[in-house]
């Protein structure tokens, strides 16, 4: 395999010189806002998370593609990310279950990245500076600069719109009736609802008289990319659901939505939490949970009104991750609780989901 020599430009003027992988790039360059993800595994589900589009993806573990792919490992039918960033690229997989190496899943899905890079320095760039703009590409440095330049990121951006479902679908038959609102919802987190409910998945613009109709026992609200301010039906639809004492789950984006109808407020985290390890304190029974997150954006818990109980802290940066009505029953959380990838810690959250429907 010829190696095809590639750069990866900052907004700041940063460059990196390193190998091109995956597919061609259309046009010759892909752009996005870079962010770095300490997972140790789980690569394909974070390309294919629709909570990642409109970024560039740098994983910090050094070695990745190793274990190969499969299509079962897709949490959604597209890989969402604009590209990604990788210390070294395995050239092959040693895992029984996998039906392509890493590289040949990036070309089928169309996907620009670039190895040989130092990822750690990386990392502490972003750090340091926190999350920017940048371009990958066989273009010119001052052509990738200008093109990482004009990249607009994710604040401001309506990235919802890009990885909602188009259509009303149905998956799961228990015997609770939710509506899922898709925000940029995963299969995996799909997976957990259907064990409990029949879920009925409908567009991120979808009215409250729409989901009244479905008549159901619980809402839930997906994670998804992008800024929620964006978000204003969805934050609309919510206060009418809270209004009719429908039992409401939000997670991620969700959570942040949810935070907003309440007349909460939400700012950008310098560089965001993304990673399948990040330590969060349920300050109700003070157990520690380790928990997959993918986030640009957080609830400003000082704006949470008395209506709302702060339930979950980040302890790495003591930011909210999740919260309660009072009188309501509703509640959510910052993180990714069916932790595709990641560990389970938190999959008891979908239990408490469903007592509230059975109190109602």
């Amino acid at each position: 395999m010829s190696i095809r020599r590639g750069l990866l430009v900052l907004a700041d003027g940063t460059e990196f010189a390193g190998e091109l992988i995956g597919a061609e790039p259309v046009s010759g360059h892909v752009s996005g806002e870079v962010v770095f993800h300490t997972g140790l595994t789980g690569y394909q589900e974070v390309l294919s998370d629709p909570s990642y589009a409109g970024q560039i993806v740098t994983f910090t573990t050094p070695h990745i593609g190793n274990y190969g792919t499969s299509p079962i490992d897709n949490e959604a039918t597209r890989v969402h990310a604009r590209g990604l960033v990788v210390r070294e690229m395995a050239r092959r997989r040693s895992n029984w279950r996998a039906n392509h190496d890493f590289d040949e899943y990036l070309r089928g899905m169309n996907v620009t990245g670039i190895g040989g890079i130092d990822t750690r320095r990386l990392t502490k760039i972003l750090r340091g500076s926190g999350s920017m703009s940048g371009a990958i590409g066989e273009s010119s440095s001052k052509d990738l600069l200008n093109v990482a330049r004009e990249e607009r990121g994710t604040a401001g951006v309506d990235l919802i719109g890009q990885v909602t479902t188009r259509e009303i679908y149905e998956v799961g038959s228990g015997p609770w009736k939710v509506v899922a609102m898709d925000f940029g919802i995963k299969s995996t987190i799909l997976a957990c609802l259907a064990q409990l409910a029949t879920v009925k998945v409908v567009p991120a613009g979808t009215s409250f008289d729409e989901i009244r109709g479905m008549k159901p026992d619980g809402v839930f609200l997906s994670n998804g990319p992008g800024d929620p301010e964006l978000a204003t039906n969805a934050v609309s639809v919510v206060r009418d659901v809270l209004d009719a004492g429908v039992p409401l789950f939000g997670i991620c984006l969700g959570h942040q939505i949810l935070s907003l109808a309440l007349g909460g407020k939400t700012f950008k985290l310098p560089f965001g939490h993304h990673g399948a390890n990040h330590p969060v304190r349920d300050v109700t029974t003070g157990r520690v949970e380790i928990t997959s997150q993918n986030h640009n954006f957080c609830v400003d818990a000082s704006s949470l009104g008395d209506r709302v109980k702060v339930t979950h802290i980040n302890l790495n940066d003591e930011t909210n991750e999740g919260m309660t009505v009072e009188e309501s029953r509703a509640f959510s959380v910052q993180y990714h609780p069916e932790a595709g990838p990641g560990p389970h810690d938190s999959r008891y959250l979908f239990d408490r989901f469903r007592t509230l429907m059975e109190q109602r």
